[in-house]
């Protein structure tokens, strides 16, 4: 469809400026022509894909357009002769990078990777993206083929050093006369192990170009900072005639191989692709588009164009997106008034939600189809939230995607058979009008929306809904309520964006635009409190007009290292880069007048990982700056650490001639106002509006309004692209190129107490669940520790006056159920004597705690009188030591729980506000360090931070929860609050009625053998009638003398995270999973032990063998790796004496294979059941610490066989640089992972130690599943670790493959979240 104003003379002016802007999107291309000296712009609006009528959308748009503009016909079939204007424009984005990437057709690549690190880019960062997935969906790799390098350098020294400054002064000397040490071009030094094998690289190459490779990826280790191999490995393929040859450090020279290697894939997979529809779009015009009249630049996905012959597959994902926050950005942002704003940009799938404050903000890496793309992008948050997202009634819950319809078949209402979803909600309560609605949708493509069939899907579900809960809700109520949990999962990454950064939601203006979006603006901006809405007049094309908006950008960057003091020490850096960019934009045109420069320092405290990209400030005090923003994203700095510099970023944006800031502040304050008349109504409407039911609604054609009118609501505002809803109380005023639309202040809500509405319930779902997320991240941000603050092994929680899970945020599985035993242990101890203003600490086994190092803080919230305790809070951090035998406080020859660190039943930490130090220096430090051979907390300074961080946090829910039921009353609330453990109740009670059923009365039972030949046994009693079970564990051995032992807490949450598993759709995860089911765990059992028992490894090895026979008892699953291989090493502590030794710790865990299932085979390296840990980068691995990573790879064949094949282990080779106190503890190691069905077991683990002896020789010793060792340098551990079986016979229907590595379901269609808050959210879940 053309959708144009007027289009001005036609044939008089044949020497034509014309800027034309395009979003190539996935179901519309969206077409904008601005003609120098017309007012009207014009817009064309076509389907992306239609070769019926043309080959290419965007040459057709360009097409229509300039017959518009011209008068004249461009012929379809022929080259648009583009010498008859004198300036013709095009600026474009497209989604064919991301295309490719999504359906996985890039071109044929192959991996150049350094020996030993085959797999590393498939284990990836080892953790699965979803924590409660059975059948566990990875994407593939891009690359086709992979070739070891011989090569290898590493870092000499090392940063986690108490001794670093001393040491690198002693390697600047050593340089001096080593061959092998070279400084890197970021100052580091790098040591080469071994130096390229050249005539190895040329035989390789050879091969490959012989297989038919044309493109290349090289990702060597540490070529962030060395780079002479990667270039090197260029030259060759160069020479043989490699077309595309893609390196590593240049893609993008940050430390990270994982990352860096992962987008140099994608780039050498993609630019083909990209270079393929740029050649094939140029042939569409005479000049190719390369006459001096003629200029294509394309978006890229930080928000900048570049010139055509630039553009590059990396930068290419989210384009179109980016030109939304641009265009957003450019027509709402005032510079003046400085007001931030929300972009809101509703589409038919998802929702892309970003922030801007006058800066653009960007994140340096994020996932798109399963690959990490390391490369500046615009922060966009995306939700599975958008007109054509599927609603869910399931289990007295409403629900909405993330499944969508898609355009095929559509909604209901497309009138294909599509199922209830968002836009037939807002077609029967009236949003949507037939009669206003492109006559697209029948057989013949010539009918209107069908509301007809949606008023009868929806009356059958509310007929479904009253049935299942009593009560007597009409159609309209039904789909009003999807539209407010529609509503709500939108708002929630709004405050994730705002409030969990430090930022007041109701400060923001929100900027709405999408097809969909102008339908939902009002009730998400009053939801967040936000008093403002602006809506471009372009809203629904406002991607395509950011194209026109956005500037030619170049970036330059370069790895920088040492200690930053001042700007001045680096600015001969600065200007080098600066120059680069200059050079770059120069070609484009753009004159170095006409150049910004925006330098970026990125900067972090040394010993963290959270580094800040510090723009440069306008009194260019990069220092003070990088404290103000830790202070405001972290809530606290680090005045005795040193800052370090890593990178430096510079910035070039060629701005325009005509650029101009679109922002209606100054015509909103200056236009006359005036009421609309009741002559330009187009008509009346009825709409449904909740808390008003059906209203009398005038319908307004927007193209009718003058500026300055104004329309009190309710009203319908329509374009040609777009619906706007104005609700009740909401007043619009038009200006000439947005719409304004004003709201009063929040309205309090009242509801019943008694009668639980199933609408609010899915909402107060919601609620509950973002104040346990807000409280994470408010954790996170004010914690020190790399274990809280960078790896989030951490979960808060909310919980009922009595102490009953309400909403545990999906942080930690084994803290699920766990928690709540801490706080009802302690509630009923304590509830007599607490006080306002009391808060307190446990970390003892017996009192609700799962091991020593994992110390909960628990705040009780008061009525407003300080009479009643009316919820709890909780925080439960894992502190990097609590004391004992062992730095990291996890030995692996403990036999008592003393040995393990502090402990302690409970006591307050804070009493009557006042802090008590002298009391939790006691429980920390003099109590631990009264054992003979152990040690107080050799972190007590960070231990007292983060339990500060952990106070923070239950503040931050106790506020909310305060505001929450301020705004609802407290009864309320809590009626609310046993309604969502009941539903998850029902949920539960549910799938062990219908297993029953099939069970025919019989009992599920399971056992399997810890590898000291401890028995754990499991028997299932479910009663069919009341969907109740009974987990009785009687059979399992008695308690053991080491740290296995598992506290009963931990098989609690054991079950509530199968039960979750089994269940396998989003449920509340509350007491009420557990409300029908019985758990029998005899005293004195490993899984149940005395007071005294060692436990460090019963959190997180024990729980998953507990898992594994839960699943094996429900036959649900081939038993995955069962164990996590923890894996420390470290140095320091407390001499003889009882004096401290300098040094540091590290614990790591290891993945292993994932077991098979009823039609799927098992993955390899990942974490599975109860674990879900990243792994540290490998270049930053040895960065910190005084280790080289020889080998990371995915042991071959370690998985079980089967019709369906178990998933294979890895293997991590470690060699010590210094001498070292090495830790490993695993099991595993004797019995092997069960098969399932017939299929076999996975194979069992195995360690190794490389023990070096006199006169060189080294032996190989099977050092067993636990073992502490005193290693020197050159030494080795190797740890491989076990497979996951296999399911069904090997072998029946020819389905068996070999080793668990044919695709596993991945699919590319299904939706993917993305940015920063969804970049956070995974990172917690990864733990």
């Amino acid at each position: 469809m053309d959708l144009n104003g007027t289009q001005g003379p036609q044939g008089s002016d044949s020497r034509l400026k014309i800027k034309i802007a395009i979003d190539r999107g996935g179901t519309f291309t969206d077409c904008l022509g601005i003609v120098e000296g017309r007012e009207e712009d014009i817009i064309v609006k076509i389907l992306s894909q239609d070769p019926s009528n043309y080959a290419d959308a965007p040459i057709e748009g360009i097409r229509r357009i300039l017959e518009k503009a011209t008068g004249e016909s461009f012929p379809r079939n022929e080259p648009i002769d583009t010498s008859q204007f004198e300036d013709l424009s095009i600026r474009m984005g497209t989604t064919v990078a991301t295309n490719a990437l999504l359906e996985r057709k890039g071109e044929k690549v192959a991996l150049l990777i350094t020996e030993g690190f085959s797999d590393s880019l498939e284990i990836g960062l080892q953790s699965r993206p979803k924590l409660f997935d059975l059948h566990i969906v990875r994407p593939d790799v891009l690359y086709e083929k992979v070739v070891e390098v011989a090569e290898r350098v590493t870092i000499e020294g090392y940063q986690q050093s108490p001794f670093y400054d001393e040491e690198v002064e002693a390697i600047q000397k050593a340089a001096e006369s080593d061959p092998n040490l070279i400084q890197g071009i970021n100052g580091q030094y790098i040591r080469i192990l071994k130096p390229l094998d050249e005539e190895r690289v040329r035989a390789d190459l050879r091969g490959l170009y012989d297989e038919g490779f044309r493109s290349i990826c090289v990702c060597l280790a540490h070529s962030y900072t060395f780079q002479d191999h990667e270039r090197a490995v260029r030259d060759i393929a160069s020479e043989i005639g490699f077309p595309q040859v893609t390196l590593s450090c240049l893609t993008l020279p940050m430390i990270k191989m994982i990352s860096r290697g992962m987008s140099a894939n994608a780039d050498a997979y993609l630019t083909p692709v990209i270079q393929q529809y740029i050649s094939g779009f140029q042939s569409g015009f005479t000049d190719r588009l390369q006459s001096s009249n003629t200029r294509c630049a394309f978006m890229q996905s930080d928000g900048g164009l570049v010139d055509v012959r630039k553009f590059s597959g990396l930068r290419a994902v989210l384009s179109g997106p980016a030109g939304g926050v641009v265009g957003h950005a450019g027509t709402s942002y005032d510079p003046e008034d400085k007001i931030p704003i929300i972009g809101f940009d509703m589409g038919g799938t998802s929702t892309d939600i970003s922030r801007f404050d006058g800066i653009f903000e960007h994140t340096f890496e994020n996932v798109t189809a399963g690959i990490s793309i390391m490369a500046p992008q615009l922060d966009i948050n995306t939700v599975a939230a958008g007109g054509g997202s599927i609603l869910h009634w399931r289990h007295g819950l409403f629900a909405v995607g993330p499944d969508s319809a898609g355009a095929h078949p559509g909604p209901a209402c497309y009138r294909k058979g599509g199922p209830l979803a968002i836009s037939d909600a807002n077609a029967l309560t009236g949003r949507l009008l037939p009669e206003y609605f492109p006559k697209i949708f029948g057989k013949s493509e010539n009918e209107p929306l069908d509301v007809e069939i949606t008023r009868v899907k929806f009356a059958e579900l509310a007929a479904q809904v009253n049935s299942e809960t009593g009560q007597h809700k009409t159609p309209e109520e039904v789909a009003m309520g999807f539209i407010e949990v529609a509503n709500e999962a939108m708002a929630k990454p709004i405050r994730a964006l705002t409030e969990a950064r430090g930022y007041d939601t109701s400060a923001h203006h929100l900027a709405c635009f999408g097809g969909a979006g102008g339908q939902h603006a009002c009730a998400i901006a009053a939801s967040l409190s936000i008093t403002r809405v602006i809506i471009h007049r372009y809203s629904s094309i406002l991607s395509a007009y950011g194209m026109a908006l956005a500037e030619l950008v170049h970036e330059a960057q370069k790895p920088c290292s040492g200690v930053f003091t001042t700007a001045k020490s680096v600015l001969p850096t600065i200007n080098e880069l600066k120059g680069e960019v200059t050079k770059e934009l120069e070609v484009d045109g753009i004159s170095k007048d006409r150049i910004n420069y925006e330098v970026y320092l990125n900067l972090r405290y040394q010993g963290t990982d959270n580094s800040l990209m510090i723009l440069e400030p306008p009194d260019g005090d990069y220092l003070a700056e990088f404290t103000r923003q830790h202070q405001r994203e972290y809530s606290f700095t680090f005045p005795d650490k040193n800052v370090l510099l890593e990178d430096i970023r510079v910035r070039g944006v060629g701005q325009s001639v005509e650029s101009s800031n679109e922002s209606p502040n100054r015509e909103l304050a200056s236009v006359e106002k005036f009421a609309v008349m009741n002559a330009d109504e187009d008509g009346k409407s009825s709409v449904y509006f909740a808390g008003f039911g059906w209203t009398d609604t005038p319908i307004y054609l927007l193209h009718n309004l003058k500026p300055g009118c104004v329309i009190q609501g309710p009203a319908t505002i329509i374009d040609n692209t777009q619906t706007i809803i104005v609700e009740p109380l909401v007043k619009a005023t038009v200006l000439s190129r947005h719409v304004i639309l004003d709201l009063p202040s929040k309205r309090t809500q009242t509801l019943s107490a008694t009668v639980i509405d199933p609408i609010r319930l899915s909402i107060f779902g919601h609620r509950f669940m973002s104040i346990a997320e807000q409280m994470g991240r408010t954790f996170q941000k004010t914690s020190v520790s790399t274990n809280i603050k960078e790896r989030l092994d951490f979960s808060c929680a909310l919980f009922s006056p009595e102490g009953r899970l309400v909403a545990n945020a999906p942080h930690v599985p084994v803290h699920l159920g766990s928690m709540e035993y801490a706080v009802r242990f302690q509630n009923e101890r304590y509830r007599d004597t607490l006080r306002p203003g009391d808060i307190l600490c446990s970390n003892h086994p017996v009192a609700g705690g799962v091991h020593l190092p994992d110390i909960t803080i628990m705040t009780p919230i008061w009525d407003a009188d300080g009479k009643d305790i009316i919820f709890w809070v909780a925080s439960r951090g894992h502190h990097p030591d609590v004391g004992g035998i062992s730095p990291g406080s996890m030995p692996s020859n403990s036999k008592f729980l003393y040995e393990e660190g502090a402990a302690t039943m409970s006591y307050k930490i804070v009493s009557g506000g006042i802090f008590n130090e002298k009391e939790t220096r006691r429980f920390l430090y003099d109590e631990p360090s009264q054992y003979a051979g152990c040690s107080g907390s050799r972190n007590y300074k960070d231990n007292l931070s983060d339990m500060r961080a952990a106070i923070a946090a239950n503040r931050k829910g106790a506020n909310l929860i305060e505001a929450l039921v301020k705004e609802f009353t407290l009864p309320v609330v809590h009626g609310y609050m046993n309604a969502i453990a009941e539903n998850a109740e029902t949920a539960v009670r549910a799938y062990l009625r219908s297993l029953a059923g099939k069970l025919n009365g019989k009992h599920l039972s399971f056992q399997d053998y810890m590898d000291d030949g401890s028995v754990l046994a499991l028997q299932i009693r479910i009663n069919g009638e009341t969907g109740s079970a009974v987990f009785d564990f009687t059979g399992t051995s008695e308690e053991t003398l080491n740290c296995l032992n598992a506290p009963k807490a931990i098989t609690h949450s054991a079950v509530i995270y199968s039960l979750r598993c089994l269940i396998n759709q989003d449920i509340p995860l509350n007491q009420g999973c557990l409300a029908p089911i019985d758990v029998i765990i005899p005293e004195g059992t490993i899984l149940n032990p005395s007071p005294w028992s060692a436990v460090c490894a019963g959190n997180s090895i024990t729980s998953q063998r507990i898992t594994d026979v839960i699943l094996g008892a429900f036959h649900a699953v081939a038993a995955s790796q069962g164990c996590v291989n923890v894996f420390g090493f470290g140095m320091g502590g407390t001499d003889d004496s009882g004096n401290e030794v300098p040094g540091f710790g590290y614990i790591e865990t290891i993945a292993g294979g994932s077991g098979a299932g009823p039609g799927w085979h098992g993955v390899s390296g990942v974490h599975t059941n109860m674990s879900n840990t990243r792994c540290a980068d490998p270049e930053v691995y040895e960065l910190r610490y005084p280790v080289i990573l020889r080998r990371w790879t995915i042991r071959k064949g370690s998985g079980g066989v089967g019709k369906y094949c178990g998933g294979n282990g890895c293997i991590r080779d470690v060699e010590f640089r210094i001498p070292l106190q090495v830790s490993v503890l695993s099991e595993r190691r004797v019995m092997r992972p069960y098969g399932m069905d017939g299929g076999e077991a996975g194979a069992a683990g195995k360690n190794l130690y490389i023990k070096k002896e006199e006169g060189g020789v080294e032996r190989t010793i099977n050092i067993g599943g636990k073992m502490e060792l005193s290693v020197v340098p050159g030494e080795r551990v190797i740890i491989e670790t076990p497979g996951g079986g296999g399911w069904g016979i090997p072998g029946l229907n020819g389905t068996t493959a070999k080793n668990g590595v044919l695709s596993n379901g991945f699919t590319t269609n299904q939706f993917e979240p993305r940015g920063s808050v969804h970049n956070w959210q995974m990172a917690a879940e990864g733990i």
